[in-house]
């Protein structure tokens, strides 16, 4: 099994497949419009910008799992985020990141590089690292500034 073989859904319902993004840096994070971590969007979209063109990619699923941070639906969730922070990176339909309804490729990011404490994602902003050849090489969490995780990226995109 590979980060590859995943297909999830976009905001408008269809299908991508992972494999698209084979070659390129990942970063994949559960994300939320009412969290006090939600300012991370603005570093989230300097990364971006700095290294979109490197190769380097950021996967957005926003999620409503924790104290319900994330009402509304995926059009709306996108208009705020594009308003507010001005992000330009992929934001994918809104998913469950644990229990029976989690979706798929969360239940493989979470076997692959578990938490501290358990492989259950803690909370929003939790941030999944995965090299050019699809590894999963760190977990980041939610308090890891994207700030924080520049150098990581460098490193993988050189």
């Amino acid at each position: 099994m590979s980060i590859y073989d995943f297909n999830v859904k976009a905001q408008d319902g269809s299908q991508v497949s992972l494999g698209d993004y084979k070659g390129k840096v990942l970063l994949i994070v559960n994300t939320a419009t009412g969290c006090g971590f939600t300012p991370q969007y603005t570093g989230l979209q300097e990364l971006y910008t700095k290294y979109k063109d490197q190769g380097f990619e950021i996967l957005d699923f926003p999620c409503n799992q924790f104290l319900n941070q994330a009402p509304g639906n995926d059009e709306e969730i996108h208009t705020f985020c594009t308003g507010r922070f001005g992000i330009t990176f992929k934001q994918f339909a809104k998913i469950d990141v644990n229990g029976k309804n989690a979706d798929p490729l969360y239940n493989y990011l979470k076997s692959e590089k578990k938490g501290k404490l358990s492989s259950k994602i803690k909370w929003n902003f939790t941030k999944f690292l995965v090299s050019k050849d699809g590894v999963v090489v760190k977990r980041f969490a939610p308090t890891d500034t994207p700030e924080a995780i520049d150098s990581h990226i460098a490193e993988l995109l050189k």
